[in-house]
């Protein structure tokens, strides 16, 4: 049997799981991710380098630094407030608040810390500042057919 590897140009579909660097779980991914490798849409990090030249079945660690990954955590995009200031629905632990800027960019905030009555938000990823071991599995290698080059047929691409 030929296997197809991964190189550009082809079609390629994988899971993921994402670790700290102390092996707790952040995300698992089980549906699989499928896009045109070396085409617009790419992986984190050093995902793509990591999955070139695997083909089906083979499995990968990379580590991904926060600059390679969701950023460096930026301290500019927390703030505490009193509770009293926020709306209740918003005043627990993981609630996403929507806030806008001056020139009326929307971004999401998350509760991450209740201490009495003071509330802070975080509008940085929480996964920002860092370095993340991510396990991935490579689950199909083919050339790409005409629905999977049509970005209007609906696969679960990379956004």
């Amino acid at each position: 049997m030929n296997l197809e590897i991964v190189k550009p140009g082809k079609f390629i579909s994988l899971t993921y799981t994402i670790f700290d660097m102390d092996g707790n779980l952040l995300e698992q991914n089980d549906i699989p991710v499928s896009y045109i490798y070396g085409g617009e849409k790419a992986l984190i990090g050093r995902m793509d380098d990591a999955v070139q030249g695997k083909t089906i079945g083979d499995e990968v660690q990379v580590l991904v630094p926060p600059e390679e990954g969701f950023g460096e955590h930026d301290p500019d995009l927390t703030f505490t407030d009193d509770i009293e200031n926020v709306p209740p629905q918003f005043r627990h632990v993981g609630a996403e608040v929507q806030m806008q800027n001056e020139s009326g960019d929307l971004k999401t905030f998350f509760v991450t810390h209740i201490d009495g009555d003071q509330l802070t938000v975080d509008g940085n990823h929480p996964m920002a500042g860092k370095t993340l071991k991510v396990n991935v599995k490579i689950l199909e290698v083919r050339e790409p057919t005409q629905a999977d080059l049509n970005p209007e047929a609906g696969s679960n691409a990379i956004n």
